[in-house]
């Protein structure tokens, strides 16, 4: 009973406290300048669509404007705006320089909508920056050299604008920068070596812009880059340096259409490069003979002035995806043992384009596997004395787009879902012809390291979900389809957890990780981008789109002052009784698993304890990550193994049934690329997923 009282005087001194800290909060106000300068922006902004209303009336801060998102700064008596999120909102005009006024701003994100003029220079004032997302508009001008003092920024994205001029050397100073997003501009001069000594850049993409000169030898300095993709520039008289070799990081390297002259250097050295392109360009001499890294997919030599035969060394290439040398001066015989080393399962297929070229014979034991596609169209082998070998293999064919798609089908049998809020069938769902209220997102990778979807599809949802902290189920592939970059678009439905509606925090939790770039995908996808966040039915109850969470916070506190002395009260009791039936839901637990028992080929079953004595009973140390699903540990098994662990707090628990779906799932991939699954964990009502 002494416990029992401290606990609610505990209790009632916590309420008395989250009333003081609500009128403490009711006393703050947005800092004056900061009003001035969201002021100044708005004037300068048209808004057809009326998005920015609340913008009229009230503090910026405590009045939940839109897209403005504020914190407390310690020994400050303000409030101050700390992210300004206005994409897609179909907004015209102009950037204010009295956006640099915002001081303590970290995120500027004006993607998606129409803004014109130039990118103020005085955005180089602003000294916390971390993320500008300026994409999608028709801005114009040049860069301002003053971005360059912003020590903190890690993503620039100014790609699919009319921004011209030079690429300042000053970003040579952005030692934080990780994201050069810069393509489709009009951007011209030569790419500063400056940009290769970066230390934790990962991706360049300048595609599509007028920038020339040579390519810089400085690339082979990098630390970290993994992406290359400067298509679409004029490069002319250049060579490709024969230093590239030397990269140790690049995943991909795109040269597509450049202008580019000489031979192709020996890129062998490059230990994980799984993607190139250096088509329609004006390339001489044989193709080299040593083999590229086991994960290429993609292989792209074609439209150029390549000579000799085909080498040897493109067989055993197990995830070779795509082999084109269309349009070249290649002769001899048509290689047979390329897709050896290739395991043709699902949608795994392989591409081979050798038209127009000077191929002269079939070897006499020819028959490619069906998920092998071969064209010599154009080729000497196709001429009418050789009909027998090269029938099937002489129709013209055009392989500018890569197969588009969609998801499953629903099932016709099931009876129509409630037509209120929007309901729909998840096709994905184990339970079938269930029911829920989906949220849409517009996705699109802008640089991926694949050339077929189909068979990474799998790879993908698992991948997303995870870093999502969704179950596999809740992710739909509506549709992908494949545009030009080459960049792949996908519109998704994330639909609840066996339940018919996301709670309003699941929905701000799901929006703020995709558009705050918080998710990593595997290096084999590139870099991600948010097209668009759709609420559907979910926006009657959405608080605004984004807006401050101070309000939000501050009610917070009211409500869990008021309903917490209640709730004391109930929590001891609560916790004897919950305590009492622990081991009784252990063993149901276990019966329930053993009707889905894991019977899996190099996937193991673990202890609770085993996960104990790997984390140091899963101490604050070993933790390296957090989300919505839980807690991630490294930690060390008894053989010595160094493992990931992925632990679900109580309110991610999924039904046995779905817990083993998914472990099915992960076992079934593997990549280089991917983390591989080795165990699990369902015992002591926890669920834990061991990773290599």
């Amino acid at each position: 009973m002494a416990t029992f009282g401290r606990f609610r005087c505990a209790a009632i001194l916590l309420l008395v406290l989250c009333i003081l800290h609500v009128d403490f909060v009711r006393g703050q106000i947005t800092h004056p300048t900061e009003v001035s300068a969201l002021n100044a922006v708005r004037g300068r902004l048209i808004d057809p669509m009326y998005k920015l209303k609340k913008w009229n009336r009230g503090d910026p801060c405590t009045s939940n404007w839109t897209g403005v998102i504020c914190h407390k700064i310690p020994n400050d008596a303000y409030l101050h705006v700390t992210e300004l999120e206005l994409f897609n909102m179909n907004l015209s005009g102009t950037l204010a320089p009295e956006v640099g006024l915002l001081s303590q701003l970290n995120k500027l994100d004006f993607m998606w909508n129409n803004l014109t003029g130039n990118i103020p220079k005085e955005i180089g004032n602003i000294t916390t920056l971390t993320l500008i997302t300026l994409n999608g508009n028709q801005l114009s001008g040049s860069l301002p050299d003053e971005i360059g003092y912003l020590q903190k920024l890690n993503r620039l994205q100014i790609d699919q604008n009319q921004i011209s001029g030079p690429i300042p050397k000053s970003f040579g100073n952005l030692t934080s920068m990780k994201h050069f997003h810069m393509n489709n501009n009009s951007l011209s001069g030569r790419i500063p070596p400056e940009l290769f000594r970066l230390p934790v850049l990962l991706h360049l993409l300048v595609d599509t812009n007028n920038l020339s000169g040579p390519l810089p030898p400085e690339l082979a300095e990098t630390r970290s880059l993994k992406i290359l993709q400067a298509d679409n520039n004029n490069f002319s008289g250049s060579s490709i340096p024969a230093v590239y070799n030397n990269i140790r990081t690049l995943l991909k390297l795109s040269l597509r259409n450049c202008s580019l002259q000489g031979v192709i250097p020996d890129l062998s050295g490059i230990p994980d490069l799984g993607y190139l392109d250096l088509s329609w360009n004006q390339l001489t001499g044989s193709i080299p003979t040593n083999k590229l890294a086991s994960n290429v997919t993609k292989i792209d030599l074609s439209h150029n002035f390549l000579n000799g035969t085909i080498p040897a060394n493109f067989s055993g290439l197990p995830n070779l995806q795509f082999l084109s040398f269309e349009a070249n001066n290649l002769s001899g015989a048509v290689p047979s043992t390329i897709w050896s080393g290739i395991t043709f399962t699902g949608n795994r297929s392989l591409l081979l384009d050798f038209q127009n070229n000077s191929l002269d014979t079939i070897p006499d034991a020819f028959e490619p596997p069906k998920a092998v596609t071969l064209l010599l169209s154009g080729n000497r082998v196709c001429d009418t004395s050789n009909p027998a070998r090269a029938a099937g293999l002489c129709q013209p064919a055009s392989v500018n787009d890569a197969p588009s798609g969609h998801g499953p089908q629903v099932n016709l049998n099931c009876a129509p879902c409630p037509t209120d809020r929007n309901y729909e069938y998840n096709p994905s769902s184990p339970i079938p012809c269930f029911c829920a209220v989906p949220l849409g997102v517009g996705f699109r990778l802008k640089s991926p390291g694949i050339a077929d979807f189909r068979s990474y599809k799998e790879a993908f949802e698992i991948d997303s979900t995870s870093v999502l902290d969704l179950s596999v189920y809740q992710l739909y592939i509506e549709q992908y389809t494949w545009e030009a970059g080459p960049r792949l678009n996908m519109h998704l439905k994330l639909f609840p957890n066996n339940t018919n509606l996301f709670t309003i925090s699941e929905v701000m939790r799901l929006r703020q990780l995709l558009a705050g770039w918080q998710i990593t995908l595997s290096d084999i996808f590139g870099p991600y981008e948010l097209l668009n966040f759709t609420l559907g039915s979910y926006g009657d109850d959405f608080p605004t789109v984004v807006s401050s969470g101070l309000n939000k916070g501050a009610l917070a506190g009211i409500l869990t002052g008021t309903i917490i002395a209640a709730i004391a009260v109930s929590v001891v009791s609560t916790l004897f009784i919950v305590r009492r039936r622990s081991k009784r839901r252990t063993v149901s637990r276990r019966s329930l698993l053993s009707r889905y028992s894991v019977k899996i080929d190099g996937v193991r079953s673990f202890t609770f304890e085993e996960m104990a004595t790997a984390t140091n009973d899963f101490d604050d140390s070993a933790e390296i990550g957090q989300g919505g699903y839980g807690k991630v540990y490294k930690g060390k098994l008894a053989d010595g193994t160094a493992v990931a662990i992925k632990r679900a707090h109580e309110d991610s628990l999924q039904g046995s049934k779905e817990f083993v779906t998914e472990i099915e799932l992960l076992s079934r991939l593997h990549h280089r690329n991917l983390v591989s699954l080795i165990g699990y964990c369902d015992e002591e009502d926890e669920q834990m997923l061991v990773y290599e």
